[in-house]
C-alpha cells in the first residue's frame, strides 16, 4: 500500500503541476491540490489508516534539502550589501505578524464572547500569544520552489530568501520564549523565568547552528576528494541526512542546521557550489512527495472547526507580514518595490508551523490550548499553502525578477508558436549574395508550395537555392478551387519578385483541386520534380499536408520551419550516423554553393561509448567528407550525450539555420520510437530544414 501511495502521490502531483502550469500557476500549487484530492478532503485514498507514517521520512528529507538550499542564498557579500534592508524588514515583519495576530485573536475572543470553561483572562492571553508565535513561521519550501521555477534572481529574490531563512529562526526562538512565558503566567512552570526563556532557547539555537556548521565543514572536506557529480550527490546527501537524523535525535532544529551547512559552503573562499547543482537532480520527486503529502493533511473540515478564529488568524498574519515588511523597507530606505511586494512573498506557511503545533500538543502543560490552536493554525495553513505560491510568484514578477516568466512571455509573443504560424509573413533578409545564373535548358524543376501563403517568399528562396544546385528551375505550385476565375497572373507576384531578385525565372503551375494535398502531389509527379520544398505544418491545422505529400511523391522533400529573420550563414547539421550525413549533405552543398558558409557538423553519440569508438567514428566521417567531389568547409564536433535534443538545442545557440534528416518511417514505428527531427522542430528557436529522403539524390 505504501508503494501504491508513493506512486499515486508522484503521478497526481505531476498531473496537478501540469494543469496548474497550463493556467500559469506555480507547480507547487498543483502538488498541494493533488494531495488535497487524494487525502481525506478528496477521495480519501491517502490517509493515516492506509499509509500511516510510512511516508513521513520524505518530509524530513525534503526539509533538510530545502533548508540547505536556502543556506545557499545566505551569502555574506550579498548580505553586507543588503544588511540594512534585510535586518529592518525581517524585524518589522516578524513584529508585525506577532502583534497583528495577538491583537486580532484576543479582540475577537473579547468581542465575540468566546468562552472556555475554567479559563481566566491569562488563559486567553496565553492562547493569543501562542497563536502569534506560530504565525511568525514562513514556509521556506514553497518560496524556494517558486523562485526556482520562475528562474528568479536579483536583489528582491535574494532578500526574500534570506528573510525567509531568518523568519524561521526567529519563529523557533520566539516560540520557545512564548512557551516559557505562558508557563510562567499560567503557573505551570517551576523553573526560573530567565533560565527557561533565555538560556535554554539560545542553547538550542546555538547547538543547531553548531551542528550545521560542523556538517558544512565536513561537506567541504569530503567534496574536495570527489570528482563526479554522481559522487557529490551521493556523498552530500548522506552527510545531510545524517545531520538531519542527528538533529532529530538531539532534539535540535534540522532547519537551522541545514541552513547553516549551506551557509558555510557558499561562503567558503573557493565557493564550490557544485553540490547544490548535483542535489537539484535528486530533489524533484522528493519535493512532489513532500507537497502532495502536505496536501493530504490539509483537511477542509479543519476550517469549519476553526470557525471565525481561523479566518481572523489567517488575515491577521498576512496583514502583519505585509504591513511590517512595508514599514521595515521604509525605515531602511529601501527601494519602493521592496516595501510593496516583499511581504506578499512571506505568505506561505506549512512545515514549521505544523511542527510548532505538534510541540504544543505534545506538552501536557499546554494540552488545554492544543484543542483550539490546532484547527485554527491548520485552517491558516490550508489557505496559506493554496494562496501562498501565487502571491510569491506575483511578488517576484512585480519586482521584475521572474526571468523564466519573461522568457515564456517573449516566446509567447515572438517565439516558437508564432514562428510556426508565420501569420505575419516570413521576415527575409534581402538577397545580398551575387545573382545566380540559371542553366538553360534546365534539368527539370524544384517545386514549392504552401497552404499558408505567408511563407511563400521564404520557400521561394530555398527552392531557388536548391534549383541552382540541381541545375533546375524553381516552380511555384498553387492549388485553387475548381472554377476559380481570378486573374491567374496575380497569384505569383511575391514569389516572382523573390526568385527574379536572385537571378532566376519562375515556373508556375496552377492546379484546380478541392484538396491541397492531392493537387500538390499531382503537380509534383506530373512535372517530375527533382525535389519539393514545403512549409512546416501550421499549429492547429487539421489536414496533414506534409505527411500525405511526403508519402506519395517519389522525390526528396525538404520541409522549412521558419523562425524569426531568415539567415543561412551559420549552419548546424546534427547527425547520429554517417547515413544521416549522406541524406542531408546535398542540401548543405546546395546552400554552400551560393557563397561560403560556416557549417558545423554535430556528431551525436551515447554517453557510454568509449573514447576509442568516438575517435574511430569521427575519422570515418572525416574520410567520407574528404572523398566527396563537391566539398564543403565543415567543422566536426563529436558530442557524447544522454539527451540528444538538449545537445542540439545548446549547439543551435551559435547558428542561424539547422539542417537535419528525417526518414519516412511507418506510422506504427514513429508512434513507438518517435522522430528526432520532429521533436527538435517543436522545441528549437531557429529556422530549420528537415530533409525527408526517398531514393538516392546525387550531389
Amino acid at each position: 500500500m505504501v508503494t501504491l501511495g508513493f506512486a499515486l502521490l508522484l503521478a497526481a502531483g505531476l498531473l496537478g503541476a501540469k494543469i496548474c502550469q497550463h493556467f500559469r500557476l506555480p507547480s507547487v500549487t498543483g502538488y498541494i491540490l493533488a494531495g488535497v484530492f487524494l487525502g481525506p478532503t478528496g477521495i480519501n485514498i491517502i490517509n493515516s489508516a492506509s499509509i500511516g507514517s510510512n511516508l513521513d521520512h520524505f518530509t524530513s528529507i525534503a526539509l533538510m534539502l530545502i533548508s540547505f538550499g536556502i543556506g545557499e542564498h545566505v551569502e555574506l557579500k550579498k548580505l553586507q550589501e543588503q544588511f540594512k534592508t534585510v535586518a529592518w524588514i525581517a524585524a518589522c515583519e516578524a513584529i508585525g505578524a506577532f502583534v497583528f495576530v495577538f491583537s486580532a485573536v484576543f479582540l475577537t475572543i473579547y468581542l465575540t464572547g468566546i468562552e472556555v470553561d475554567g479559563w481566566q483572562l491569562r488563559n486567553y492571553i496565553a492562547l493569543s500569544l501562542l497563536l502569534a508565535a506560530v504565525g511568525l513561521a514562513t514556509a521556506p519550501a514553497a518560496t524556494l520552489l517558486v523562485t526556482r521555477e520562475v528562474k528568479a534572481s536579483g536583489p528582491f529574490t535574494a532578500s526574500l530568501l534570506v528573510i525567509v531563512a531568518i523568519d524561521n529562526g526567529l519563529a523557533i526562538m520566539i516560540f520557545g520564549f512564548v512557551i516559557a512565558f505562558v508557563q510562567q503566567i499560567t503557573g505551570q512552570s517551576g523553573d526560573a523565568f530567565f533560565h527557561t526563556v533565555f538560556i535554554d532557547g539560545f542553547i538550542n539555537i546555538g547547538q543547531s547552528l553548531l551542528l550545521g556548521i560542523f556538517t558544512g565543514l565536513l561537506l567541504d572536506l569530503v567534496l574536495r576528494n570527489l570528482k563526479t557529480r554522481e559522487e557529490m550527490m551521493t556523498g552530500g546527501l548522506a552527510l545531510l541526512l545524517l545531520c538531519s537524523e542527528l538533529a532529530t535525535y538531539l532534539d535540535l532544529s534540522s532547519l537551522l542546521a541545514g541552513m547553516a551547512a549551506g551557509f558555510i559552503l557558499v561562503n567558503k573562499a573557493e565557493r564550490d557550489v557544485r553540490i547544490f547543482r548535483a542535489l537539484n537532480n535528486f530533489e524533484p520527486p522528493i519535493y512532489v512527495i513532500f507537497f502532495a503529502l502536505a496536501g493530504t493533511h490539509l483537511d477542509i473540515k479543519a476550517m469549519g472547526a476553526a470557525g471565525i478564529l481561523g479566518a481572523i488568524y489567517f488575515l491577521a498574519r498576512i496583514s502583519g507580514k505585509i504591513s511590517g515588511a512595508a514599514l521595515g523597507a521604509r525605515f531602511a530606505k529601501s527601494p519602493k518595490i521592496m516595501g510593496r511586494y516583499l511581504g506578499m512573498g512571506l505568505l506561505p506557511q506549512a512545515g514549521v508551523a505544523i511542527g510548532l503545533i505538534f510541540l504544543i500538543s505534545g506538552d501536557p502543560a499546554l494540552d488545554a490550548y492544543s484543542a483550539m490552536i490546532t484547527p485554527v493554525v491548520l485552517a491558516g495553513v490550508f489557505l496559506s499553502e493554496l494562496l501562498g505560491p501565487l502571491t510569491v510568484r506575483f511578488a517576484i514578477q512585480q519586482a521584475g525578477e521572474a526571468h523564466g516568466l519573461n522568457e515564456e512571455k517573449a516566446n509567447g509573443e515572438n517565439g516558437l508558436d508564432n514562428a510556426l504560424q508565420v501569420s505575419q509573413g516570413v521576415e527575409m533578409v534581402p538577397w545580398t549574395w551575387k545573382k545566380l545564373s540559371p542553366q538553360i535548358p534546365s534539368n527539370g524543376v524544384v517545386a514549392f508550395g504552401a497552404k499558408n501563403e505567408a511563407s511563400l517568399v521564404g520557400l521561394a528562396r530555398f527552392a531557388t537555392i536548391f534549383a541552382h544546385h540541381f541545375r533546375c528551375l524553381p516552380m511555384a505550385v498553387r492549388i485553387v478551387e475548381p472554377g476559380f476565375d481570378q486573374n491567374l497572373s496575380t497569384l505569383f507576384q511575391r514569389e516572382l519578385r523573390e526568385v527574379t531578385s536572385m537571378g532566376y525565372p519562375l515556373v508556375s503551375e496552377v492546379v484546380p483541386d478541392h484538396s491541397v494535398t492531392s493537387g500538390l502531389v499531382a503537380a509534383i509527379e506530373y512535372n517530375s520534380a527533382k525535389l519539393v520544398v514545403l512549409g512546416y505544418p501550421e499549429k492547429g491545422r487539421s489536414e496533414d499536408v506534409l505527411g500525405v505529400v511526403a508519402d506519395n511523391v517519389s522525390c526528396p522533400v525538404v520541409v522549412v520551419r521558419f523562425f524569426g529573420q531568415v539567415h543561412t550563414e551559420r549552419i548546424l547539421v546534427p547527425v547520429v550516423s554517417l547515413e544521416d550525413l549522406k541524406e542531408v549533405y546535398p542540401v548543405v552543398v546546395a546552400l554552400d554553393l551560393i557563397g561560403e558558409h560556416q557549417v558545423q557538423l554535430l556528431y551525436l553519440f551515447n554517453s557510454e561509448e568509449p573514447d576509442t569508438v568516438l575517435e574511430t567514428k569521427e575519422d570515418e566521417l572525416c574520410c567520407w567528407l574528404a572523398e566527396q567531389d563537391q566539398k564543403v568547409n565543415v567543422s566536426v564536433k563529436v558530442v557524447a550525450t544522454d539527451a540528444r535534443v538538449e545537445a542540439i538545442l545548446i549547439a543551435s545557440e551559435e547558428c542561424d539555420l539547422v539542417v537535419i534528416g528525417a526518414t519516412r518511417e511507418l506510422a506504427i514505428k514513429t508512434f513507438f520510437f518517435g522522430s528526432l527531427a520532429e521533436t527538435v522542430a517543436k522545441k528549437i528557436q531557429k529556422t530549420m530544414l528537415i530533409v525527408y529522403m526517398q531514393g538516392d539524390l546525387k550531389c
